[in-house]
């Protein structure tokens, strides 16, 4: 016989299929609401108890949480490669801060050569249409705008790269950095001179993967995170030289007053 019926789990099993890939390409993102359930049968193409049944396995395997009354959602599953006791840790040693930027800077220079290389006309027009919108932050003074769209730039680029593990693991590190973990990314923006050397960054870095220049795009992305790493580390000394100018102020403060009496 030419047509076979069509088993209801071949059904379930297809929507988990398709479920599972937007979330592993990173197309649905932790904590993103999926449509209501009438809307996404029909979507599907599916009925609504059929639907059911693969959103019943995927909770299961922790792939989707529902909440009541607010509908179903993509678990946050970020951030859970690391232990708390170690996300503890990172956030108190100045050294995860450096180890961090290192990391960065060897993956997503790597990303970047390969989104210049294999990311489609549209991935380009992503990238693109975030640095535009980092332009404009830029104008408006908008720091924390500025700080959110660094991230939303940056991880363009590794959508872009189309290397699914390379993609979740760095989000996992951006999730750590949104958090507060490594470093305040505003910071970065309070200073109008590091604001504008930041935009420039950014302007190479999609100059050449619009460019589809592998090499430059490698390079402008080393570059951004030494600069990075350069603004950190001077924060740094200059806020343990203002402790020690303290010190000295109140010794001084001392003095005089012991000369007084």
């Amino acid at each position: 016989m030419t047509f076979r019926r069509i088993d209801h789990a071949t059904v379930s099993a297809s929507i988990i299929r398709q479920i599972e890939d937007l979330i592993l390409r990173g197309i649905l993102r932790p904590g993103e609401r999926l449509p209501p359930e009438r809307e996404l049968a029909e979507r599907l193409g599916v009925s609504r108890p059929t639907l059911r049944d693969a959103i019943a396995e995927l909770s299961e395997r922790g792939l989707l949480t529902r909440r009541a009354g607010a509908g179903i959602f993509v678990a946050e599953v970020l951030g859970s490669a690391f232990a708390p006791a170690l996300i503890d840790l990172f956030a108190s040693n100045e050294t995860a801060v450096f180890d961090y930027l290192e990391f960065r800077r060897e993956l997503e220079a790597m990303a970047a050569a390969r989104a210049a290389r294999l990311g489609s006309d549209t991935d380009l027009a992503v990238i693109d249409t975030v640095y535009r919108r980092m332009e404009a932050a830029h104008a408006k003074r908008d720091r924390t705008e500025e700080a959110t769209l660094d991230a939303e730039f940056h991880l363009s680029i590794l959508e872009a790269s189309h290397n699914v593990i390379l993609l979740h693991m760095m989000r996992s590190m951006f999730d750590l950095l949104r958090q507060g973990v490594f470093y305040n990314r505003q910071a970065m923006f309070r200073q109008h001179t590091v604001r504008a050397q930041l935009l420039q960054q950014h302007k190479a870095i999609n100059s050449a993967l619009q460019a589809r220049d592998p090499d430059a795009a490698r390079a402008a992305v080393e570059a951004h995170l030494r600069f990075v790493e350069t603004t950190l580390r001077d924060e740094g000394r200059a806020r343990d030289n203002e402790a020690i100018a303290a010190q000295r102020l109140a010794h001084q403060e001392e003095r005089a007053a012991g000369r007084k009496g």
